[in-house]
């Protein structure tokens, strides 16, 4: 059923929509499908309110009466895709390329030819536009990208990127279809902008046959809206929008509305909605379909501009509205979007741009000043970091006025260096002793102010964490789930593990004697620990995890950087002190290269070259892999070479993306963190593991996320792999968590959840991962000690410095010394015993140095002293 075929609304349901449109009251899903059938004087009263919605929002960004368009090249990077649409005509197969002379994808030649005619014109956006994946359809693709050495169509779009920004000056906008969470690291840093249109939520059009997406796996409409929701949460300013008339009802067409609208109130990174009318093209399946009409497309436009309100953004392709442009601006429109004079719409071919001079007269006789942008909206230009790679930065702010956001009119378009120097990319910045004066003097009084850029929109999360506030209660017969997990903890079904998880009292106690009684049998009695020393080399970070007070930016007062000298310092004067190991993690900094990471380690390594180097949570490999170009594989692999040992399984939080993406807005999701340990194991760097719980998880995230570890260490025992050292149980400390300060988060774990996290971490990854380590960092020594009663058998480290959970709240120091460790160990009644990072065995020569010093720091001893 096409949107024209339905009943058409009564009267009276038109009149009370458009009174509420005027009146500027939130419309329903009812009375935005009633209005998108509004005609006539209707219609011209639906799109009279739209344009005062319209002018409000322009007023309050400060471009009162100006609409704007952007000057691009329109470069088609390959036009083959593994979808199959049937109205599309931009895309093609090898053997036509091949008749036309053309090879599978444009050349870095040909690519440039067009970017280089824009520059000169004074284009400022290349518009790079692809179709999805062709490599996964085509062999033709495939091997065109192995020839010239490209590991997938990504990989090239990343590398024409570089290309057009250092060698013509030109802002990639990129379309390259459905993007992975992945993807938009990797291509991030070449792109100040990327797009790709949502065109429907209805589900019948792509997965029923016959139907316009139907064979097209990159159309599913969830698919399409995850892509939506990590270009947000991974910061990333984007185009999306709807194609009009292919066969959706008026209903779908508005579900479709608001469901772009949700995805922008809860991550702010929907720079624009184009509303596109489907045009019917010769030799299609679709060919024979009727255009959707302009009143069709002017009746949707206002619908939009009232759902999406002022703040929104809203094109028309000015190349498809028949010169009816008047239309399309009464109705609420602010942008023509891109308009090229060297290049034809390659979507559209048999539909020319109209002339700049013209679309200006055309704008002005509306009452609007046409203005030129960038492919990044002005609001996005002027909030910089971190929806700016601090690497295109110097690419926008040289064609950005710096008071409005728009294209600077007299800005040369010249190419520019896109990587910055590696040498000399960091240095001792800030409070660099924060490690030490965090116990002696806390932290500095200010707090950062914006949590609703960093973080999303809260109201949003408070409304989808709802259900983990406080755990759910589950009624099973705890007592035969004991009796199985005392017989064979490997049989133990989910229900029966869930009724241990919500064990308390007397059927608690009896769990955690079974999992102390498991732990024996696994690994003895002695209680493991290390002599390490934690190295945060940086705090600053705009990842924006929502649980974190530890990430700080540039300018905030407890914000540090260290250089690698201090890095290296900090570690021999942790060897002189016995250390083992140093563990060096740090945010997610937007001016540090992805070979950092490398410098970092083999500064290390240089200068103790017997230092065990832990370091670098997944996050961290992801981040550094997206910004060298390379894959997770190459990446750890050159990590290695320069000095890795090990890397911490952090950033795992809870390995479920509904708990995720509450806790964080822009971190990895599960998937991308299994991925990176599982090719950590296979190129034989190990990793910890770990969970944070105690926020808005419930017991079922717990067992998923255990069950998902334990699988993952089957599958590396499985290839011969060694994969985990060690489970570490990480208590959420809620204190200065900007999720609990804004209400969505419980305030951590209880006694009773601790001690049955620790004892079902021993039960459910029994045998796999035999080492189960508690923290005396969140717990104390009291609460360390009864967690070591509970199937714990390692204590972690001495640490000597401490950072992260220290400003998260935590009230139990950053250090301890080896006594101290033995002391929690004497407390459980257990012996204790110096471990290396894989639990081997120490060298004499180490535990003597540790011993004489006890394991402090000498510059440490007279805080330790206090």
């Amino acid at each position: 059923m096409t949107s024209s075929a339905q009943a058409v609304p009564t009267a009276n349901a038109m009149r009370r929509a458009l009174r509420r449109a005027r009146d500027g009251v939130a419309l329903d899903a009812t009375e935005a499908a009633v209005l998108l059938q509004a005609r006539g004087d209707d219609l011209a009263d639906l799109a009279a309110s739209a344009a005062r919605v319209r002018d409000a929002g322009l007023e309050a960004a400060g471009r009162p009466g100006v609409i704007t368009y952007s000057k691009s090249v329109f470069i088609p990077l390959t036009r083959l895709c593994r979808d199959k649409c049937h109205y599309c005509t931009f895309v093609t197969v090898p053997g036509k390329l091949r008749r036309e002379g053309h090879g599978m994808f444009m050349s870095p030649d040909e690519v440039l030819d067009v970017a280089r005619r824009g520059a000169e014109l004074g284009c400022k956006e290349a518009l790079i536009t692809l179709g999805d994946k062709p490599e996964d359809r085509w062999p033709e693709a495939r091997e065109w990208l192995d020839a010239h050495g490209y590991d997938d169509t990504i990989a090239y779009v990343r590398a024409i990127s570089i290309r057009i920004l250092e060698e013509t000056g030109l802002l990639p906008h990129l379309n390259p279809g459905v993007l992975s969470w992945t993807d938009f690291q990797r291509l991030k840093p070449v792109a100040p902008s990327m797009g790709m249109m949502l065109e429907t939520t209805a589900e019948r059009l792509w997965s029923e046959p016959g139907m316009p997406h139907y064979g097209s796996p990159d159309k599913e409409p969830a698919v399409r809206l995850r892509v939506l929701e990590d270009a947000g949460r991974s910061s990333v300013p984007f185009t999306s929008g709807l194609l009009i008339g292919i066969g959706e009802s008026y209903e779908e067409r508005v579900e479709s509305l608001f469901a772009l609208r949700r995805v922008a109130r809860a991550y702010h990174g929907i720079q624009e909605l184009i509303i596109q009318n489907f045009r019917a093209k010769p030799d299609t399946a679709m060919r024979g379909m009727p255009d959707a009409d302009l009143d069709e497309l002017v009746a949707t436009v206002a619908v939009a501009r009232h759902i999406m309100g002022p703040a929104g953004n809203l094109q028309a392709p000015p190349n498809l509205v028949d010169g009816e442009y008047a239309r399309l601006i009464g109705a609420g429109i602010d942008d023509w979007g891109g308009v090229s004079p060297v290049t034809i719409d390659h979507v559209n071919p048999e539909k020319p741009w109209p002339r700049l001079d013209e679309l200006a007269a055309q704008s002005a006789a509306a009452g609007f000043e046409l203005r030129e942008r960038l492919c990044a909206y002005p609001e996005f230009v002027q909030r910089g970091e971190p929806w700016m790679d601090p690497r295109l930065l110097p690419h926008v702010t040289a064609l950005a006025d710096p008071e409005t956001g728009l294209a600077r009119e007299d800005a040369t378009v010249e190419g520019r260096p896109w990587q910055e120097p590696d040498e000399g990319y960091i240095a001792p910045v800030g409070r660099t002793d924060l490690h030490r004066t965090i116990d002696t003097e806390g932290r500095t009084g200010d707090r950062r102010d914006d949590f609703d850029e960093v973080y999303g929109d809260w109201d949003d999360l408070r409304e989808r964490a709802k259900p983990g506030m406080v755990p759910e209660r589950i009624d099973t017969d705890v007592r035969a789930a004991l009796s199985q997990a005392a017989d064979d903890p490997t049989k133990l079904t989910d229900d029966e593990a869930l009724a241990l998880l919500h064990a308390d009292g007397p059927a608690l106690d009896a769990l955690c004697r079974t999992a102390d009684d498991l732990r024996r049998e696994t690994v003895g009695d002695d209680v493991t620990y290390i002599v390490t020393r934690n190295i945060n080399f940086t705090n600053v970070c705009y990842t924006g995890c929502r649980f974190c007070a530890f990430a700080q930016r540039r300018t905030d007062a407890d914000a540090y950087t260290l250089s690698l000298d201090q890095v290296a310092d900090r570690a021999q004067q942790a060897w002189d002190v016995g250390a083992t190991e140093v563990c060096m993690q740090g945010g997610i900094h937007p001016d540090l290269p992805g070979t950092a990471y490398f410098d970092i380690a083999r500064a290390v390594k240089e200068r103790v070259p017997g230092m065990h180097v832990h370091a670098f949570s997944p996050m961290e490999v992801v981040n550094g892999a997206s910004r060298t170009g390379l894959s997770i594989r190459e990446w750890l692999t050159a990590a290695k070479e320069a000095g890795l040992d090990t890397i911490p399984g952090t950033a795992a939080e809870i390995l479920d993306d509904e708990v995720r993406w509450i806790l964080t807005k822009g971190k990895l999701p599960a998937a991308t963190w299994v991925e990176v340990v599982e090719t950590a194991h296979e190129l034989g760097i190990r990793s910890s593991s770990t969970m944070m719980y105690g926020h808005v998880d419930q017991p079922r995230h717990w067992l998923g996320h255990l069950r998902l570890l334990a699988d993952i260490q089957r599958k590396a025992e499985a290839k011969g792999v060694e994969g985990f050292t060690e489970f570490v149980t990480l208590p959420f400390i809620h204190t200065n968590a900007p999720v609990y300060l804004a209400g969505i988060a419980r305030s951590g774990p209880s006694t009773r959840d601790n001690r049955a996290v620790t004892a079902m971490a021993r039960v459910l990854l029994h045998p796999h991962i035999p080492n189960i380590q508690t923290s005396w960092v969140k717990l104390g020594t009291e609460g360390a000690a009864e967690m070591l009663r509970s199937g714990a058998n390692d204590l972690g480290g001495t640490l000597m410095e401490e950072t992260i959970s220290r400003m998260a709240g935590s009230s139990y120091g950053s250090y301890r010394s080896i006594q101290d460790l033995i002391a929690i160990a004497d407390e459980a009644g257990r012996p204790a015993r110096v471990r290396t990072t894989t639990y081997g065995p120490v060298s004499e020569e180490r535990s003597a140095a540790a011993h004489a010093s006890d394991g402090h720091l000498p510059e440490l001893l007279p805080v330790l002293g206090d």
